[in-house]
């Protein structure tokens, strides 16, 4: 059983970064709820570990070395967190190592031309994370099941990367496929100069389309799950879908403006989802 105070820990982790995850799964049972938390929590060390290095406890080596001895693992309460985790949902080491092996790509790959490596990111990064939650969320996932927490996690990433276009090339980095870009006539002075135009909304519109496609293959098997799973795996999807709905309507502001969904917005989402 996971203790109070570590559970407590995991649970701030995730509520101060990222509201949408937190209020999507939120309505968990107390075990998986907990579960998802710790889970959140670790991946985001991970990210930390490389996004900000001089405020994260532990490099991504260290991260890694630790992970891969976990039973000896100490330090931090995400340790022990952990091996609850582990052990209570028998749950394979290999998404977290992918989680990883995404992450190193942000030391040496600040851009992309193709939307296959984009989509290569997207697995790494966030449909590992597919990976790890969907044990937790089914007792006894199949492959159609693992394959569809992927296609979702995947679908969130690209919402993300639209969503953080500002702040990412503040960064250095563009993840939107140069292919794509070229498309559309949207050019590398284009995007230096943060100009927003009609190309740069296809070129967004286009990446919506796959995301949505990534939600729709997501919860193609949504019935075959518990219903407080289901609903929260509608839920993100729903709060994700909803971030590129204020991209709209900032007219594709994504330089200077984040889009961000409010609580009000989030509870009428619920609403809909539970009638």
């Amino acid at each position: 059983m996971l203790d109070e105070r570590t559970a407590l820990a995991c649970k701030e982790m995730i509520k101060k970064g990222s509201s949408t995850f937190y209020h999507a799964f939120n309505i968990l049972p107390k075990q998986q709820r907990e579960a998802v938390y710790v889970i959140y929590a670790f991946c985001r060390m991970i990210d930390d570990a490389v996004d900000d290095p001089d405020h994260s406890l532990y490099t991504l080596e260290e991260l890694e070395a630790n992970f891969t001895n976990l039973n000896q693992a100490e330090g931090h309460f995400i340790w022990p967190a952990l091996r609850w985790v582990m052990d209570t949902f028998n749950l394979s080491k290999e998404p977290y190592y992918i989680q990883m092996s995404g992450q190193q790509l942000d030391y040496f790959k600040t851009t992309y031309d193709t939307m296959e490596e984009l989509e290569d990111y997207c697995y790494r990064v966030a449909g590992s994370v597919g990976e790890m939650l969907i044990p937790v969320l089914h007792g006894s996932p199949n492959e159609h099941l693992v394959d569809s927490g992927i296609a979702l996690g995947k679908g969130m990433q690209i919402v993300n990367i639209i969503r953080d276009i500002g702040a990412d090339q503040r960064l250095g980095r563009r993840y939107v496929p140069l292919e794509i870009m070229e498309k559309y006539a949207y050019s590398i002075d284009d995007w230096e100069n943060q100009r927003v135009n009609q190309s740069l909304r296809s070129v967004i519109k286009e990446l919506t389309t796959q995301a949505d496609q990534w939600f729709t293959d997501g919860l193609r098997y949504i019935d075959q799950y518990p219903a407080k799973s289901a609903l929260s795996m509608k839920l993100a999807a729903g709060y994700y879908r909803e971030i590129i709905e204020v991209v709209k309507e900032n007219d594709y502001q994504v330089f200077t403006k984040r889009a961000i969904v409010t609580n009000t917005r989030k509870s009428k989402l619920l609403l809909q989802l539970t009638r």
